[in-house]
């Protein structure tokens, strides 16, 4: 078997592939009637495997690049981990305003910080590793998986029985239908990583999660970004307030936004890449030196031969699958990014469980009763779970929001971290939480607090009797509580409360 390579062919990434796809693997041989085959070991399909495997379940998981699949080697984790050293140059820079002096020539090592990407990589891949899920007892394949039968499943020449079929192949970055950009070259997610030397100048094309977390953190490790979006505001699915905060922490921070853009065409001349452009009516060019296309993803169906057991798919949205994650084909299911609107990494372990349950022991769980949050780990980091406030009257609900803005909490003044806010909907006239979206440094932290008293149908006014250690920033879930309580006392209750007390003095 062919060892898988990823550049820089170094130490970290050398030990990463020894561990999600070992050159020296050897098939298993398969014997009798497998419980599950799960075909691709990203997060939905090792969840799938190690949870029916831990049940008694005989389980094959097939996988044709790398276990751990994007969020391991190409998404989450080479992600965040550089964006924690970004966000190390920001405090250094920023430090003169909480009385610290930096000394003059403090820079970044770039290299350094693409070493350690690929350092944590490495140190956290023996989760995901072959031998780990070896050891549980699944038979592990390294191979390309394709559909031989009604239940039948081809890997590197071996045919693998199955009572029930789990499709976990997720997705895949796209090409944007740029003219010149492919013949000029350009990095994607699955590439960036591998850089070892700072591009001076970048151009990303894209203000979703991706391109924000990503234009943001090299411009704080030294680049000069330009980030091209296509609508009005950046993060344009987010809360507007929340967007709103985050582009203006982008261009106080020397981030070019281009918004309305239309990129037209790419070409190369020499050294450079020009972007030529329109925005609001006008037409420019800027040169680059490199180009990160942060839109645009497609599931990865082909090869699987799909139409021979009757999996119903298309191009651009994946396999299609009832709210039980049960595709056309009753016998097969399918998780994750190949079939899922949430393209999440704890989204596709959620669904992985949901289809552990229906697949092996006749369950009914539904996707659609998950309580699904989400975080961009921009700086501030935007968090939400549930409704947006134009979501829920379009469902014809009437909310009533409560804010609190961190200019207003203790703990947020004393970090210097101000401009965000916790914003929680209800259902007027209840206190009943439909939704909620947090910008702070680190609003993926609090978020959970919502999503636990929505999971468990507690009530913003609850939330208020929940004790929050004073200082910290949380205390703003519990004051939009002690909000809301506020709105209970109305005048006729106020008018009875002076009568008592006044009686009782």
């Amino acid at each position: 078997m062919s060892a898988e390579k990823i550049l820089p062919w170094d130490a970290y990434n050398q030990q990463l592939v020894a561990q999600v796809h070992p050159d020296d693997w050897v098939n298993p041989t398969p014997t009798g009637r497998y419980n599950l085959v799960v075909i691709g070991a990203g997060t939905a399909g090792l969840v799938t495997a190690a949870g029916a495997a831990g049940l008694g379940a005989k389980v094959a998981l097939i996988e044709k690049h790398l276990l751990g699949g994007d969020c391991l080697n190409v998404g989450c984790v080479p992600s965040k981990t550089m964006i924690r050293s970004s966000r190390a140059a920001a405090d250094a820079r920023d430090a003169l305003q909480f009385g610290i002096r930096v000394p003059p020539g403090v820079e970044v090592d770039f290299a350094a910080v693409m070493e350690r990407v690929r350092a944590v990589r490495a140190k956290i891949s023996p989760h995901d590793s072959v031998k780990r899920f070896a050891e549980m007892g699944i038979d592990v394949f390294l191979g390309e998986a394709r559909f031989s039968g009604t239940e039948t499943v081809e890997v590197a020449g071996k045919q693998l029985r199955f009572k029930k079929a789990v499709i976990a192949t997720g997705a895949r970055t796209v090409q944007p239908p740029i003219e010149g950009l492919k013949e000029a070259g350009y990095l994607t997610n699955e590439t960036v990583f591998s850089l070892t030397e700072r591009p001076k100048r970048l151009a990303v094309i894209g203000g979703g999660p991706l391109g924000c977390e990503l234009a943001q953190a090299f411009q704080r490790l030294g680049s000069q970004v330009v980030l091209f979006h296509k609508h009005g505001h950046i993060l344009d699915r987010e809360d507007s307030d929340a967007a709103g905060v985050v582009q203006k922490n982008f261009v106080r921070e020397g981030l070019r936004l281009v918004l309305n853009a239309d990129v037209k065409k790419v070409e190369r001349k020499g050294a450079e890449k020009w972007i030529h452009f329109e925005t609001d009516g006008q037409t420019d060019s800027i040169a680059v030196d490199e180009i990160l296309a942060g839109t645009g993803r497609a599931p990865n169906v082909e090869g699987l031969n799909l139409e021979a057991v009757g999996v119903r798919y298309d191009q651009r949205h994946g396999i299609e699958v009832n709210d039980h994650l049960q595709t056309s084909n009753p016998r097969i299911y399918a998780a994750g990014d190949i079939c899922m609107q949430w393209k999440f990494t704890h989204a596709a372990d959620f669904a992985a469980r949901i289809v552990i349950q229906n697949a092996l022991f006749f369950g009914r769980k539904k996707l659609s009763a998950l309580n699904m949050p989400w975080v961009t780990y921009t700086d501030p980091e935007v968090a939400h779970v549930g409704l947006y406030e134009r979501e829920a009257r379009e469902r014809g609900m009437e909310v009533d929001t409560y804010l609190r803005r961190f200019d207003e909490v203790d703990r947020a003044i004393c970090d210097g971290e101000e401009t965000g806010f916790v914003k929680i909907h209800v259902k007027r006239g209840t206190d009943q939480i439909l939704g909620a979206t947090i910008v702070a440094r680190h609003a993926g932290e609090m978020i959970s607090e919502v999503s636990v008293a929505m999971t468990g149908k507690i009530g913003l006014g609850r939330l208020a009797s929940v004790i929050h250690p004073y200082p910290t920033q949380a205390e703003a879930i519990r004051q939009c509580g002690d909000a809301y309580n506020r709105t209970r006392l109305t005048p006729t209750v106020k008018k009875l409360l002076r009568r008592w007390l006044a009686f009782t003095r």
